[in-house]
């Protein structure tokens, strides 16, 4: 039974182990040379844990790791069968550990509980539930030929292969890369955020328990510059799937071309737009999912709709209503099962954000809604919501990823504007189009130069629909899908003659 007071998430975690160590070779392992970085509860300021610090000794030895298991086929060899016997125990295995690994990640990232549980206790099982369930079905290909050849198109894993994860989503993105990684066959390195390492590191041990080999799936806990960069560098690694910001996607590619040509997955950021066209009805609904689009996830969401583009006619309307509903967020400790919005990762990040909402008052954006007093006596990264009105396209909160909750509103005359303003934006990862008119709804959904396209709600899919961005938000690559199976296989053509009979 999910506990339901903030007592009962106290009591648990009274009761954690904190993991501390990286994941390597099928068990936990403290860094070559002993280097440990401390992880932080957003919440507090206070200090939860020290983690390994992996660095390029340690990041060698997981990749040989890897490589081994990899060759040996222990995993990458066996029947889809017993791969899909493993990760159906994998899901099961979180779903009966959901609790404490959402009270993990909540410690960890800031994340309000009740998110954590939604994500962990149901979209991170569902993933490796559906991965595992299309390991078996599927199919190469025969191309046509005539009777003299026989040819036939096949998909292997890639390798080994470095998933680098963010801080926002820690568990849900492990998911999306290690499901679908470790369905296709390949051994995995995974980079968890050095902000928020502990589920990750607890996910490497149900993993191991589920019966995954040794070595198949290992943890290097670590800094950007000295861990991802190992990872980036590595000679040996096959491929990289990477989400996070734009400025750290192009150094992958970098760190790719000065060694092997990896092949390289990027999901990176965005400036995402919500559409508002003249005819849309202004409905509980809809403010809703305009406030959600927004500030779910404190706005530390790559896809989060910050960007709402508004019919002229309806912008006064829109921001009452919206500055309303934003108004009643509960904002508070993340492990109050009541708190819908809770810090920021770090206080580093908090004055980021914060100059962000410096900028707009200094540019001239209008603000309806300044909450920055939130928990002002909280020794947490704190920082409550912020509506502009009023944007114009050249103001920096109206062209950056800001990555925090600041809402702002972009007055425009007409369909072919919103169209226009909506694409005026170096990223391209999620958009959302609300309108009563469908055939609107399609053209524009067509025109829009982004990955995903929302109707008449907030939404990024589910885990059948593949997510990434186009332009600065991504590269071909998606997670997600049967399409993210394709970051983790390669294909080969075999070519059989075939004698005349006689």
């Amino acid at each position: 039974m999910i506990p339901q007071s903030r007592a009962s998430y106290s009591d648990i975690v009274g009761t954690l182990r904190l993991p501390s160590l990286a994941f390597i070779d099928g068990g936990p392992v403290a860094a070559v040379g002993g280097e440990v970085i401390e992880t932080v509860n957003p919440a507090t300021g206070q200090v939860l844990a020290t983690v390994a610090h992996c660095q390029a000794g340690d990041v060698d030895r997981a990749v040989a790791c890897a490589r081994r298991a990899f060759r040996g086929g222990v995993w990458s060899r066996v029947a889809p069968e017993q791969r899909k016997a493993v990760l159906l125990r994998l899901a099961a295995l979180i779903r009966a550990n959901s609790t404490e690994l959402a009270v993990l990640e909540s410690l960890d990232s800031g994340k309000p509980i009740r998110d954590c549980l939604k994500e962990i206790a149901v979209e991170v099982p569902d993933t490796f539930q559906w991965y595992a369930e299309l390991i078996d079905k599927s199919f190469g290909k025969v191309a046509p030929t005539g009777e003299q050849a026989l040819a036939m198109i096949v998909r292997e894993p890639i390798g080994v292969v470095a998933a680098v994860l963010p801080w926002n989503f820690p568990l849900l993105m492990a998911a999306w890369k290690l499901a679908p990684a470790l369905a296709s066959g390949c051994s995995v390195i995974v980079k968890p955020a050095e902000q928020t390492s502990l589920s990750v590191l607890r996910l490497a041990e149900l993993a191991a328990e589920a019966g995954v080999p040794a070595g198949v799936l290992n943890v290097v806990p670590g800094l950007g510059e000295t861990t991802g960069r190992a990872i980036g560098c590595h000679g040996d690694i096959d491929a990289v799937s990477f989400t996070g910001s734009t400025e750290v996607g192009r150094l992958f590619l970098r760190y790719a071309a000065d060694s092997n040509l990896k092949s390289i997955g990027l999901e990176m950021g965005g400036k995402s737009p919500f559409i508002v066209l003249d005819d849309a009805e202004l409905t509980p609904d809809m403010i809703d999912n305009a406030v959600m689009a927004a500030f779910w996830n404190g706005g530390q969401n790559c896809s989060a709709n910050m960007r709402q583009i508004v019919d002229r006619s309806r912008q006064e309307e829109f921001v009452h209503l919206v500055a309303e509903r934003t108004r009643a967020l509960v904002i508070g400790d993340p492990l109050d099962p009541a708190t819908e919005l809770g810090p920021l990762i770090s206080d580093e990040h908090r004055h980021r954000v914060r100059g962000y909402v410096e900028a707009g008052s200094r540019e001239g954006a209008r603000t309806v809604l300044s909450a920055d007093a939130a928990l002002a006596g909280s020794s947490g990264a704190f920082l409550g919501p912020t509506i502009f009105a009023d944007l114009t396209p050249a103001m920096t909160i109206a062209r950056e990823e800001i990555f925090g909750p600041v809402l702002g509103v972009m007055p425009v005359d007409g369909f072919e504007q919103a169209l226009a303003t909506a694409n005026d934006t170096d990223y391209g990862l999620h958009a959302t189009v609300y309108t009563r008119d469908l055939d609107r709804a399609m053209v524009m959904a067509r025109r829009l130069a982004c990955g995903t396209v929302a109707v008449n709600g907030f939404t990024e899919g589910d885990i059948k629909t593949p997510f990434g961005g186009y332009r600065r938000s991504g590269s071909l690559a998606r997670d997600k899908g049967s399409e993210a199976m394709a970051q983790y296989l390669q294909t080969k053509t075999i070519w059989l003659s075939i004698g005349q009979v006689i």
